[in-house]
């Protein structure tokens, strides 16, 4: 088993097709046929499931994915610790939907023009989904909110991760219109919450905040956009929880209500003991343009 042949096995998986994935690699099909025919062979195991021309990764393919990533991963790590140079290779950044939306465009964009030998990987989820793939080895870094148990700089170094503070959000929950005169959580009456799927430490922090786990009539529509949420909400079908930073990136209407959630930090995480050059170069962009932001910042009306 090679460094070679994993790749082709990520680019099938990837693409669940050869000829896509022999396009990919600039490989003809046959070759990639045969590669992947010899690793199966050498582990003694079917990665994948052929049925007519359609393949689809095998139980023992899907498991074997995440260790072939991880030591593709680690290969890349280092070749740049010991190359040196602030480029170069792969950087997987993994990140929450809303820091993706309303925090990430710009100092992504100063990186790529800086150092465009790197190849950023861009990926989001729940906090809790991204920690754990950063335990794994499957990103390099996360911008997460943390949860509760992991809330800290001492739990961070306790998992063996490390991280730096960058944003304070102020999270609102969002009501519909017909909630206009609640001025709590606990008055709320509409039993359904929009949010993305368990995992999500802002969905947490809202049935926190509404008793959801006291009262058998709740309802949860997990959803895969703050857009879609939105759309919930001005229908009248539920609340959702959001940070300012992303409401103020949406059009709205104006009439539906908020209530103040109270700030969670944003955090940048890794693991500990990671630090190619080019990940370093990465947190002090990351770092200048949150501070520029955090010097700038004002709560803002939601509407002129």
């Amino acid at each position: 088993m090679d460094l070679e042949s994993l790749r082709i096995f990520d680019a099938v998986a990837a693409e669940l097709s050869i000829t896509r994935a022999a396009a990919r690699l600039g490989r003809a099909a046959s070759n990639v046929t045969t590669r992947i025919q010899q690793l199966e062979a050498e582990l003694a195991t079917e990665l994948f499931i052929r049925s007519g021309k359609r393949i689809a990764l095998s139980p023992a393919g899907q498991q074997f994915l995440s260790y072939a990533r991880r030591m593709l991963a680690l290969e890349d790590e280092a070749r740049q610790m010991l190359n040196g140079s602030a480029e170069g290779g792969s950087l997987r950044v993994g990140s929450m939907e809303s820091t993706a939306a309303s925090r990430l465009p710009e100092p992504l964009a100063a990186y790529s023009l800086a150092y465009p030998q790197t190849r950023l990987l861009i990926s989001t989820g729940p906090s809790v989904v991204l920690l754990e793939q950063l335990r794994q080895g499957l990103l390099d870094c996360a911008f997460v909110a943390l949860p509760e148990d992991l809330n800290d700089e001492l739990a961070m170094a306790t998992s063996g991760l490390r991280g730096m503070q960058l944003w304070q959000e102020q999270l609102l929950l969002l009501l519909p219109a017909s909630e206009a005169e609640v001025q709590k959580p606990a008055q709320v009456r509409t039993r359904t919450l929009a949010a993305f799927k368990s995992g999500c430490t802002y969905r947490a922090l809202a049935e926190q905040a509404l008793q959801t786990a006291n009262d058998p009539r709740w309802q949860f529509q997990e959803l895969g956009s703050y857009h879609a949420m939105l759309a919930c909400v001005a229908a009248g079908a539920a609340v959702t929880v959001l940070p300012r930073s992303v409401l103020q990136l949406c059009q709205y209407p104006v009439q539906l209500p908020t209530l103040d959630l109270g700030n969670r930090t944003t955090w940048l995480v890794w693991r500990r003991g990671y630090a190619t050059p080019a990940f370093e170069r990465f947190a002090e962009i990351i770092r200048h343009h949150a501070g520029a932001a955090s010097a700038a910042n004002r709560v803002q009306p939601l509407h002129d």
